[in-house]
């Protein structure tokens, strides 16, 4: 197994201490508070208004007032299909087996527990399901996981057997509409088009995600079930490229107020997980030379532009949440209410010489925003901020414990409503060919990774590198203290930390059949 060989060419071993969530006995239905799941794609932790004063999202900036927002939050995985799996079923990519977006994913008889949904529904919720989850590939037929009402978009994104609507047989005209604006973003739509970005000339609803927005709110309208607490589940596409938000929201922004995107002082990356990556995956290492190609001959004010339309995207998704909050008040479904708000991983949006995209470890890539709010926030953790490092497996276990229900395993994350607190946060990154692990506290990042595929390594060490930054002090992620002496002692602590974090995390739960 990767973890037990990763484990032996590192290190020894020490003993830590960590606390298991275990849910409370089943509530009254009745009871039990509303779950409003908002969920966004590629959305950076700072691309929310209260991080960051560039950017317009009113809604989520109200939520995060009047609730708690976990600014050091990180995601499992940068790419969607393990992230979201992560999310769903509250393990590490590893543990489930699915490792990247191109894992072979598990099949309804494999999961090792019930996800969120499914969690809910047995807990006595009426479960609603709008959007994105990017279960991934498999080899058997994915139900809709616990939904009730379930409408997933564009066939694109996923079939689950049982779904109740979707845009390409309900509206066929309007999503070729979408898709023939689109044709030439390449694939993902994160091709160079895709990210220089456009004011959409698409009527909103034939967006796959204004489709999707739109049927939601039907729900709302006439759909929810008034004798059970209800989870609603709404998760959209953007804001990731195709950066092609309707013209309102881009006309929010002026471009002289956005500053251009900081780079490096080095032309290449050298001896870093990203430098491995560029010699092994081909067609990542060819998207970034297009688009270093094409931003590095621009002017800064062309530059901003994308980032402008990236914007628009976080705003126009902010506006459908508002949408969506408005009926639910209206409904009275918030008087008794947790709501969450993430993102299944961050963008680079140009970084480290016209980066686009995630599929590395660094800041941009791996933290998320993390918000709870409504009526079941405790008074005195609402408008703040809470500095704990955080993962999204932890919202699993809060959930549980909000809903009143209980855990099937012992999972890795933690209570966010609780005073629990990990030493650190975990994501790893395999979609280079090889491994590569990061150990985050809110000071330090320890990165490490093999430059050679596990299975053709023969050394005991010698394949492993690694990366060491101060974030306090180089949040760029710009200067590689790894193999200086004066840092020995900190990087050495770290891997300890990591090594026992992952040791106890697999005697709960040892690797999946992804």
């Amino acid at each position: 197994m990767i973890y037990s060989r990763f484990l032996l060419r590192i290190g020894c071993l020490s003993s830590v201490t960590v606390c298991l969530i275990h849910g409370v006995s089943e509530a009254q239905p009745l009871s039990k508070p509303n779950i409003i799941f908002l969920m966004a794609d590629q959305q950076r932790w700072d691309a929310i208004g209260i991080n960051n004063p560039h950017i317009k999202t009113p809604n989520l900036d109200r939520l995060a007032r009047q609730g708690v927002l976990f600014n050091q939050a990180t995601c499992q995985a940068p790419m969607c299909t393990p992230s979201r799996n992560s999310l769903m079923l509250g393990l590490y990519p590893s543990q489930l087996g699915i490792r990247s977006n191109g894992s072979h994913a598990l099949g309804d008889s494999n999961l090792p527990c019930d996800p969120i949904p499914a969690l809910l529904q047995k807990a006595g919720y009426q479960t609603a399901g709008f959007g994105k989850t990017h279960w991934g590939i498999t080899d058997q037929p994915i139900g809709t996981r616990g939904f009730e009402t379930r409408i997933v978009g564009a066939k694109e994104v996923g079939i689950e057997i049982g779904a109740t609507q979707y845009q390409d047989e309900e509206d066929p005209v309007g999503l070729a509409a979408y898709r023939k604006e689109v044709a030439n973003y390449g694939p993902g739509e994160e091709g160079v088009p895709g990210y220089l970005g456009i004011s959409s000339k698409v009527p909103d609803r034939d967006h796959r995600d204004g489709y999707v927005a739109e049927k939601c709110l039907e729900f709302l309208d006439r759909g929810m079930d008034s004798t059970r607490p209800l989870f609603l589940y709404l998760s959209f596409l953007k804001p990731h490229a195709g950066l092609n938000a309707p013209k309102r929201f881009a006309d929010l922004y002026n471009i002289n107020d956005i500053p251009d995107t900081e780079q490096p002082p080095w032309a290449e990356e050298v001896d870093t997980h990203l430098a491995y990556s560029d010699k092994t995956n081909k067609f990542q290492n060819d998207r970034h030379k297009a688009w270093r190609e094409k931003w590095s001959g621009m002017t800064p004010l062309e530059r901003r532009r994308t980032t402008l339309y990236y914007y628009a995207n976080c705003s126009w998704l902010d506006d459908y949440f508002g949408q969506v909050l408005e009926k639910l008040e209206k409904a009275g479904r918030l008087k008794n209410a947790l709501i969450v708000f993430t993102s299944d991983h961050g963008e680079m949006l140009g970084e480290r010489n016209y980066r686009f995209t995630k599929y590395c470890l660094y800041e941009s890539s791996v933290r998320v925003p993390v918000l709870l709010s409504g009526s079941v926030v405790p008074e005195p953790s609402r408008g703040k901020i809470d500095q704990r490092p955080v993962e999204l497996v932890d919202l699993y276990p809060t959930i549980a414990k909000v809903a009143g229900t209980k855990q099937q395993l012992s999972s890795p994350g933690l209570n966010l409503l609780s005073d629990q607190k990990h030493k650190g946060s975990f994501c790893e990154y395999h979609d280079s060919g090889a491994p590569a692990y990061m150990w985050r506290t809110n000071k330090w990042k320890l990165i490490l990774f093999s430059n050679m595929p596990l299975k053709d390594d023969k050394t005991p060490t010698g394949s492993f590198r690694g990366e060491l930054y101060d974030l306090e002090n180089d949040p760029n992620e710009w200067k590689n203290l790894y193999n200086i002496q004066k840092y020995q002692k900190m990087r050495e602590q770290l891997k300890t930390e990591l090594l026992e974090h992952l040791a106890i995390s697999f005697t709960g739960f040892p690797v999946g059949k992804g």
